[in-house]
């Protein structure tokens, strides 16, 4: 008969090390890696200065634009005021006088004040006349403007005498005055002040010019005075003030 013996197996204790569970850390960065519900604000944060950069630049450089437009419609509002201003006679020719030219330059002042055309800015009226030998001439002048700019095409007294000086404006475009009239010609010089903190445009120097024929029969002898007498604005006085 044979007999059947139950035997217990026991096992020896494992000596390897304990498992643990996964630290905070580590199970908050596999949480942020999965989650990507941000992304949308992170690429945002990525584009947004490149977008505002863009914007930035997009508007100094259309301000830039609308700036030489308004420089280049004062110089045809002055020289076209500079043109018809003077006091009507019907016995004499009609006379200017200094608080005429005062005028035009206010009128230039109040077109000019977005943008501070005179603190930044020259205006330059010149009477472009005939001298007794027919040459051309630059009878007189005035200014107002605190930026240190000279006319580009002569000061006053240029062409006193003589043939030789050729007229005022670009030499392929010169302007030049008919007998017994004279032609206002006017340079304004404005130094461009950037808007935007992208400012590879600031002080770059806008000019232009405009001409007009008088449109009386004008004395030409000189520029009267008022009494009491009108301030003068003189070419050697840099100034955005009134004369």
């Amino acid at each position: 008969m044979s007999v059947l013996t139950k035997k217990t197996i026991t096992r020896a204790p494992c000596e390897c090390a304990p498992r643990h569970k996964p630290s905070f850390i580590k199970r908050a960065l596999s949480a942020l890696a999965k989650d990507d519900s941000g992304l949308a604000l992170t690429e945002f944060a990525f584009i947004a200065p490149i977008f505002l950069s863009m914007g930035l630049m997009g508007s100094e450089t259309a301000y830039y634009t609308i700036t030489h437009m308004q420089v280049s419609q004062i110089a045809m509002q002055v020289a076209d005021n500079a043109s018809r201003v003077g006091e009507s006679d019907v016995l004499t020719s009609k006379k200017v006088f200094e608080s005429d030219i005062n005028g035009s330059l206010i009128g230039a002042e109040k077109a000019g004040d977005v943008f501070d055309l005179f603190d930044h800015g020259r205006v330059i009226i010149s009477s472009l006349q005939r001298n007794s030998d027919d040459g051309q001439w630059i009878a007189w002048q005035r200014c107002r403007g605190a930026y240190r700019h000279t006319s580009s095409y002569g000061v006053q007294g240029a062409g006193a005498s003589g043939t030789s000086f050729p007229g005022m404006g670009d030499p392929d475009s010169r302007i030049t005055a008919s007998a017994g009239t004279a032609v206002m010609f006017v340079e304004v010089a404005f130094e461009y002040q950037a808007l935007t903190p992208f400012d590879w445009l600031d002080g770059e120097v806008i000019t232009y010019t405009a001409a007009f024929n008088v449109r009386d029969n004008r004395d030409l002898t000189q520029i009267y005075q008022t009494n009491p007498a009108s301030g003068v604005a003189r070419c050697n006085t840099f100034s955005a003030d009134r004369a």
